[in-house]
């Protein structure tokens, strides 16, 4: 069965909007987005946040520390790299970590991007998308079918094209953000109609 992940939750009504409908992992910002979050909104929603949910931060080139002090905290359980992070770097997290922290490193797909050289990272999964946030899908041929890596799929996914990535694609985890949102914000009806679909 295929994992779910709601990214860039922000408001502490989010985590009760989760918490009804069970995605295996949530993601709490803290890269400069629209949807960033302090260390202190992020650690009170981790309070009211379900035990079985896995909470998951998201960064950018951020200072090691940050992510061992989130970490250590108990405000996140996964660091998910957007960056420019190296194996040095992912192993530094691993170590300090007693390899507790699980990595997802996430890879920007293009014409170019060479998946075989991530197969033998140290991180846990990969996320494939189409940038940081774009919100638009990317050419799924471009997945190696014979990669040996769980993977996050992220990118313009949504109710009209979830079945076809779950069922053409079968990645680890399907990524979702902006598709269950309106206005900007998390929209508990798109997110009932995606969880349903899915279960």
């Amino acid at each position: 069965m295929v994992k779910i992940k709601i990214c860039g939750l922000k408001r502490l009504e989010d985590i009760d909007i989760v918490n009804k409908y069970k995605p295996d992992y949530i993601g709490f910002v803290f890269a400069d987005s629209k949807r960033k979050v302090s260390h202190e909104l992020a650690s009170e929603m981790k309070r009211n946040l379900s035990s079985d949910i896995i909470s998951v931060g998201v960064f950018v080139d951020a200072e090691i520390d940050e992510i061992i002090d989130l970490f250590n905290r108990g405000v996140i359980e996964v660091a998910q790299l957007h960056g420019q992070e190296n194996e040095e770097y992912i192993g530094s997290l691993k170590e300090r970590t007693d390899g507790k922290i699980k990595i997802i490193n996430a890879i920007e797909m293009d014409d170019d991007e060479d998946l075989l050289g991530h197969e033998s990272s140290i991180a846990d999964f990969l996320l494939l998308d189409s940038g940081k946030g774009s919100g638009k899908t990317f050419d799924w041929n471009l997945i190696r079918k014979d990669l040996n890596k769980e993977f996050f799929l992220a990118g313009g996914i949504d109710i009209s094209n979830i079945s076809k990535a779950i069922n053409e694609i079968d990645p680890y985890a399907i990524d979702l953000s902006s598709s269950l949102e309106t206005d900007g914000f998390k929209d508990e009806s798109k997110i009932k109609e995606i969880m349903e679909a899915i279960n």
